[in-house]
């Protein structure tokens, strides 16, 4: 078993890999989010009574990104799996 396998297929991960490989839509989703999070964060720093609200959208928006990440370097992995076990 390739070492990308064994790391793909962690127990832990499992739930993880089976919800971003049946819907990738949602990692797309909440990377999209979390882009719209930081544009209208980047919005709210202009006025000085909405820095506290940009604040929270730069959090939420990072959050977003990084689910989105994770989910996509969970396929990629899996891909990378297959192909060096040919």
């Amino acid at each position: 078993m390739s070492m990308f396998r064994r790391l793909v297929e962690l127990p832990h991960l499992m739930p993880l890999r089976r919800i971003a490989k049946d819907y990738p839509w949602i990692h797309t989703g909440l990377g999209l989010v979390g882009n719209a999070s930081f544009f209208i964060g980047s919005i709210f720093f202009l006025f000085t009574g909405l820095k506290l609200a940009g604040t929270w959208l730069f959090i939420l928006g990072s959050l977003g990104m990084l689910i989105d990440t994770l989910g996509e370097a969970l396929l990629r992995l899996e891909g990378f799996a297959d192909i060096a076990e040919g």
